[in-house]
């Protein structure tokens, strides 16, 4: 998925910096210089949508908004010469749909407002009727801000534990994993932060290809508002098990996750999976999970043959009886993978069976823990490589499990437990992931750590390293637990250097 971060600010004072080097300086008849490469300078402003949490009347959501230390963008200087404070804060959208409940939304008690990184700020928001949510960050809270929406429902048809890092606005989002079925209500949130309206289409994927939409003329999204859109609502046709949401804008951006509720077994928020590719690895999958299903979708005209891996602590191994899987065009798979872990946590590795032959698809993990009438869902989106760092917020003290796999060397990682919403001092420690294994953390705690914390996670030398964490909180007999993958902040942005050529004047 594409995530615009590029500030517009950083791009126009490079412009004007190379316009005032053109206009003092002469060129002397000599060869102009080669160009430099490009810098990285920090992001300057940030964008972020959190959809509406919940319908439910029990419903307890936490909001957890934090910026890491240490790349600090330069504060914009107005033409009057003042500095402009930094910010980071969350506002619900203005005109919130609120699926029938006839109630007004209200916003969190206290605005999750940043005042400073490296110590993240908390608000909480009770009940049925709290809106969708849409925030900015800028100068010096920009680079790498993200907010975490955490939200308790212990009982009711939607019980569960559901997370979300909260995502920037974009244009295209790719979902596997989603369900029609009758004991599934799936849907997906669409929310547009901007003034001018935006309109979506919303593709179905099932097993025998694309499932025809009721809604030809795509789905107008309000300016400033959420619209959430039941899935089983798109269709006519017979309900499925596993489909693939494609979600794409004719025009502006929005932001999109889908909501799923099992009735037997439990909740979450489905977050997009990155961009088709012809390899992916879905980390973080708990050790004492019961039940893992493998959704897949190959969107390209060709079809795609699968090799299917675990990723453990100990090394890669090839579940039994679940080795492979076959891709068609244009359709959705899914393949259940009994007795994955075996009581030993790790991530799956999907590559091409003829390495000659890749062919891009997406892909998402469906996770059970517990048995009978005490289960909960959690899902597990194809994850891109951390390739700079990348941050979940809202952890807590023996809840918390991160999950880094190295699928392809052995690598080093900086992970950092920030200081802790009520109090705490930051730790760091420096984690070495052999090669075609997937080490976990449980015991990375802030000292002296009141509330909650965020995970931070840099690469420092080595292969590419996938990262997830997995929060459980049971409640009553039931392991409540949801898993969010790490997704590179971008907290920089390259910026290309440039040569005089007055020659451009003549």
């Amino acid at each position: 998925m594409k995530r615009t971060t590029l500030s517009l600010i950083a791009v126009a004072t490079a412009l004007a910096a190379v316009t005032g080097l053109a206009s003092l300086t002469a060129p002397d008849g000599t060869a102009a210089p080669q160009a430099k490469a490009p810098t990285r300078l920090p992001v300057e402003r940030a964008g972020m949508v959190c959809p509406a949490p919940s319908t439910s009347e029990v419903a307890e959501t936490l909001y957890t908004s934090y910026t890491p230390p240490g790349t600090g963008a330069a504060q914009s200087a107005p033409s009057g010469g003042r500095t402009e404070q930094p910010t980071a804060r969350l506002l619900p959208a203005a005109s919130t749909t609120t699926s029938g409940t006839g109630k007004k939304p209200k916003a969190p008690k206290a605005p999750a407002t940043v005042t400073a990184p490296g110590k993240p700020v908390t608000a909480e928001a009770d009940g049925p009727a709290v809106p969708a949510l849409a925030g900015s960050a800028t100068g010096t809270l920009a680079p790498g801000w993200t907010v975490q929406q955490t939200t308790v429902v212990p009982a009711g048809g939607a019980r569960g534990l559901l997370g979300l890092s909260c995502g920037a606005p974009d244009t295209d989002f790719w979902f596997p994993a989603a369900s029609t079925a009758k004991e599934r209500q799936d849907y997906v949130h669409l929310t547009n932060p901007d003034d001018a309206a935006a309109v979506a289409d919303i593709e179905l994927y099932g097993p025998e290809g694309p499932l025809k939409s009721q809604f030809t003329d795509g789905i107008p999204v309000p300016a400033r508002s959420t619209v959430p859109v039941l899935l089983s609502t798109l269709t006519g046709e017979a309900a499925q098990q596993a489909v693939t949401v494609h979600v794409t804008t004719r025009s502006g951006r929005i932001g999109a996750a889908v909501g799923a509720a099992d009735d037997k077994l439990g909740s979450d928020w489905i977050a997009p999976a990155a961009d088709p590719a012809s390899r992916a690895v879905l980390p973080g999958i708990p050790a004492d999970a019961t039940s893992v299903r493998l959704v897949a979708f190959a969107p390209g005209n060709e079809d795609a043959d699968l090799k299917v891996q675990l990723v453990s602590a100990t090394g890669t191994i090839v579940p039994a009886g679940a080795g492979s899987l076959h891709l068609k065009s244009g359709m959705t798979a899914s393949v259940d993978l009994p007795d994955l872990t075996r009581g030993e946590g790790g991530s799956l590795l999907l590559t091409p069976s003829d390495p000659k032959k890749p062919t891009p698809f997406v892909a998402a993990l469906r996770v059970v823990r517990g048995k009978g009438e005490n289960t909960e869902i959690a899902f597990v989106p194809a994850a891109a490589a951390v390739s700079g760092r990348a941050t979940v917020a809202d952890n807590r003290a023996k809840a918390t499990t991160l999950s880094l796999t190295a699928p392809e060397a052995a690598a080093q990682v900086k992970v950092t437990a920030s200081a802790g919403s009520g109090a705490g001092t930051p730790v760091s420690r420096t984690v070495t992931v052999k090669e075609g294994t997937t080490t976990t953390l449980t015991d990375l705690v802030p000292q002296g750590l009141k509330g909650s914390y965020a995970i931070t996670v840099e690469p420092v030398s080595g292969g590419k390293v996938y990262a997830a964490r997995t929060l459980a909180l049971p409640q009553d007999g039931t392991p409540m637990f949801t898993i969010q993958t790490f997704v590179d902040d971008r907290g920089t942005v390259e910026v290309p250097t440039a040569h005089q050529n007055l020659g451009v004047l003549d």
